[in-house]
């Protein structure tokens, strides 16, 4: 069954330089993150362009396609499409991209936390319903109910490190089972060992943050267990597997294919688990309260910098993905102390960003505008901004840096007032409840919360009211003051054969003029040539599509048939390449007008003017045949 984002998915896969140049595909909460071989490939004007795309980041190694809320309906289908595999998952012997250490450390966390992140808020929200209803009396902490819901909201977070296996195991391409047993095991010894035994034999760096205790030993050697044990813990799976992928690299070229299945996962799990144990445990444990240690002197040193800044830049941070690199951080401290205080004050900018954008929606009279404005507020609501981020706030620049100076106040607030998240919560109005204290029933830090957002949004909103101007139109003008047309000129037709109505088209996009006002040709002959003096700006490798700039300004996209990007470049043969400059009638492409559509592919071709904004009208005549050269569009 068609789904209604068909279109969308096709123009994406097509625009990312096609399936083959695909490494793999995740999304998170609003957009599709791409892994590229070459992202000179993709054509990132283009998607900036197409209605149900918002914007494109490059950022951590990641091509990252902002879609919205509805992404994981855009995932599905383009997954489905493309064929790319399930989520995060790429081959391991695909080709790997080149990244910096930081790229490649956020590449990393967002891999091994984003499918993780839905459920742990969802388990986060019930648990602080549950603190919630237990306050006010609604249902007793100690009866059947409370104990039931309470099983899934505290047990996702307590098994963590088994989930975590998990999606490690999948980031760094080991066997997902293998990953889980190293989480398995981890809880398995707390269980065993530390509840079981009402002393340690010895505890190193007792009375600190580093406490560790020994409670027995693997030929000899002391068996060493964080005082806080390893559930819910994050940084001693993630490193356990990844220790795990080396070593079943390793036992996979030797080992022989008959008892492979088997083999190998014995060997690397009796290899890493005591390797685990005595080695990756407690460094990464050290490693978890060191984190712990440096972020409160930091707080401590000056809770209202620290709050202020990351209020303040938490919005930027998004943008570049780069707020993953905090996660680790709030979760090690809801290990460590059982609450968090790190990542909470930038609570306060999701707020500030949809008061900002409800004030554009009162001032503005343009109706665009407004209409945007809508579905921001709501999705800001709940936490997810980036339709208020790229669609309104950032294009203004203004709106977005005043969001940026409530946020930072409010995030100053927070940190002041030394608010403390007691689980991983909803995003927006479900976030709240994340700060009620489950076991003493304290919500203090819910009500600080309360007034930070409410002094933020109050800031952003009067500030907007009181500065934001409607931008005049941008026109042209010559010297004498007339109003200039942005290239105006004529396009001659690249094609021999018949014109047509773009809704002729079963591509949406094309069809709808999403991707520019013009006509579609069905071809006679299997020649291409420029239709204007300019240049190419984008020549697609497998040569079904291509982007030229005529030398007046024009900027148009040709596009031999539909879906021929699954040809992979067969039966096409460029004859110029991106970045030539090129005359009127110069040979661009030859293709195998029978052999396309033998293969079943459709040659009606859209020719169209994707900057159509800098015209006041584009002038064509469909129902009708033309020679190479004749007179196809007139720009005014």
């Amino acid at each position: 069954m068609a789904s209604k984002y068909d279109g969308l998915a096709r123009i994406i896969i097509q625009n990312v330089g096609g399936k083959s140049n695909v490494i793999s595909l995740s999304h998170c909460v609003t957009r599709l993150r791409f892994k590229l071989k070459e992202e000179s490939k993709a054509n990132t004007e283009v998607l900036k362009n197409t209605d149900g795309i918002v914007t494109v980041i490059q950022s951590g190694g990641q091509y990252q396609v902002v879609i919205g809320n509805h992404v994981p309906d855009v995932y599905a289908v383009v997954n489905e499409i493309g064929k790319f595999g399930t989520e995060n998952e790429a081959p391991a012997d695909g080709p790997k991209v080149k990244m910096s250490p930081g790229a490649a450390f956020i590449d990393m966390i967002s891999g091994v936390f984003a499918p993780t992140l839905g459920v742990l808020a969802a388990t986060g929200m019930i648990k602080g319903l549950l603190a919630l209803f237990a306050y006010f009396n609604i249902i007793s902490a100690d009866g059947g109910t409370y104990q039931l819901l309470y099983s899934v909201a505290d047990g996702f977070f307590h098994y963590l490190p088994i989930f975590l296996g998990f999606t490690a195991a999948k980031k760094f391409n080991v066997n997902q089972f293998t990953g889980m047993a190293l989480g398995a095991a981890l809880l398995y010894m707390d269980d065993v060992l530390a509840l079981a035994s009402a002393d340690p034999v010895s505890t190193i760096f007792a009375g600190s943050s580093f406490a560790t205790n020994v409670y027995t030993t693997f030929f000899g050697i002391p068996v060493l267990l964080p005082a806080s044990g390893y559930a819910s813990s994050v940084i001693p799976i993630i490193l356990a597997v990844f220790v795990a992928s080396k070593v079943e690299a390793f036992w996979k070229k030797i080992v022989p294919d008959v008892v492979k299945v088997f083999l190998v996962p014995m060997l690397t799990l009796s290899i890493c688990t005591p390797l685990t144990f005595l080695v990756v445990g407690p460094i990464a444990s050290f490693l978890n309260s060191l984190l712990g240690v440096i972020t409160s002197a930091a707080f401590d040193f000056s809770p209202l910098v620290a709050g202020l800044f990351l209020g303040g830049f938490w919005q930027v941070l998004v943008i570049f993905g780069l707020h993953w690199s905090v996660v680790p951080i709030m979760l090690a401290n809801f290990t460590n102390f059982g609450y968090d205080f790190v990542l909470q004050p930038m609570f306060a900018a999701s707020f500030a960003q949809t008061a900002v954008v409800f004030a554009i929606f009162l001032k503005t009279k343009d109706q665009k505008t407004k209409s945007l404005c809508i579905p921001a507020v709501i999705s800001g609501i709940f936490g997810v901004t980036e339709p208020a981020i790229y669609g309104i706030t950032l294009p203004k620049k203004k709106p977005f840096v005043i969001s940026c100076i409530a946020a930072a106040i409010g995030g100053g607030i927070i940190a002041t007032a030394g608010v403390k998240a007691y689980m991983s919560g909803g995003m927006g109005v479900f976030g709240f409840t994340s700060f009620i204290n489950n076991e003493t029933k304290d919500i203090s830090s819910m009500i600080w919360i309360f007034i930070s957002v409410a002094v933020a949004m109050v800031i952003a909103f009067i500030i907007t009211m009181a500065t934001y101007k409607e931008e005049a139109p941008k026109t042209k003008v010559k010297e004498a003051g007339k109003l200039q047309s942005a290239g105006q000129g004529t396009i001659l037709s690249p094609l021999k054969g018949e014109v047509k109505e773009l809704s002729e088209l079963t591509d949406r996009a094309f069809s709808s003029g999403v991707l520019g006002n013009g006509v579609a040709i069905l071809p006679a002959e299997g020649k291409l040539i420029s239709p204007v003096d300019g240049e190419i700006v984008s020549f697609f490798s497998t040569g079904h599509a291509i982007g030229l700039k005529s030398d007046f300004g024009a900027e148009m996209l040709i596009h031999i048939g539909m879906d021929t990007v699954k040809l992979e470049g067969r039966y096409f043969t460029k004859k110029a390449e991106q970045g030539d400059k090129v005359t009127k009638g110069q040979l661009l492409l030859e293709f195998d007008l029978e052999a396309i559509q033998g293969a079943g592919y459709s040659v009606l071709t859209p020719v169209v003017i994707t900057n159509q904004e800098d015209y006041t009208d584009i002038v064509y005549e469909t129902g009708k045949n033309v020679e190479y050269g004749e007179e196809l569009i007139t720009l005014l």
